[in-house]
């Protein structure tokens, strides 16, 4: 498969936001948001067999050798780009990242089939908003593969994404498919420098007044490793 980063760090975003994480980055993505602040895995790559992408993540998780350390309470996260245009090969990653022991979680738009996602991998799908760039091209029927572990995630700009947002968590009664969903206001994609809430295109402030006074349940979630490292530096 190809890959364009394997790296450790804090979880930044869902509900495992905080925690240590390994991420592997897939290359190639087929849609094209406005915001998105991870444009370098669209090309290029390392192509890597599954045996050398799990030795990695083992080292990264364990420096000192210890497999079995690395594997407790440590999450995987495969990324991208969108993982699944390379579904023949991640699938089987997933596969063996579970049977060594780790908690997957895959991150997605949700455009690709998830049916062949094994079980246990927590989904945390991202469903495009109008101004996205890339709206309408959540498959609907990726609904049926959700589980109750997995994430649903809208990034917002605007009060129109809201909008679109809050009527499609009701219209498909989510809260009662998956977990959590997650509003996050969106970043300006040339963020860089202060590490606060002015790089947000939407003030999640008035995020949080329109959440609460639709009474949406959604959680509110803001990109943590933006806020503690440079919002524009790779590998975090």
């Amino acid at each position: 498969m190809l890959i364009t980063e394997i790296y450790k760090s804090l979880q930044g975003e869902s509900t495992y936001a905080g925690l240590t994480c390994v991420f592997v980055r897939l290359t190639g993505c087929n849609l094209r948001c406005t915001w998105c602040d991870s444009e370098f895995s669209f090309y290029g790559g390392k192509k890597m067999p599954v045996d050398e992408v799990l030795a990695e993540v083992d080292k990264l998780h364990a420096p000192t050798g210890n497999r079995q350390l690395a594997t407790v309470n440590c999450l995987v996260e495969i990324t991208g780009g969108e993982p699944m245009l390379q579904e023949r090969e991640v699938v089987p990653l997933m596969e063996r990242l579970i049977s060594a022991g780790y908690t997957i979680l895959l991150e997605t738009s949700g455009e690709r089939a998830l049916g062949a996602v094994p079980k246990q991998v927590i989904k945390i799908v991202d469903v495009k908003c109008p101004h996205s760039g890339a709206a309408e091209t959540f498959a609907i029927e990726n609904l049926k593969a959700l589980g109750p572990h997995d994430e649903l995630k809208f990034v917002l700009s605007d009060r129109a994404d809201y909008e679109f947002a809050r009527d499609f968590v009701r219209e498909h009664q989510l809260s009662e498919r998956v977990h959590a969903i997650l509003f996050s206001p969106a970043f300006r994609k040339d963020a860089s420098g202060a590490r606060d809430a002015s790089h947000c295109l939407l003030n999640p402030a008035e995020l949080a007044q329109w959440i609460l006074a639709d009474n949406v349940p959604a959680r509110l979630s803001m990109q943590l490793h933006k806020f503690i490292w440079d919002p524009a530096a790779k590998g975090v």
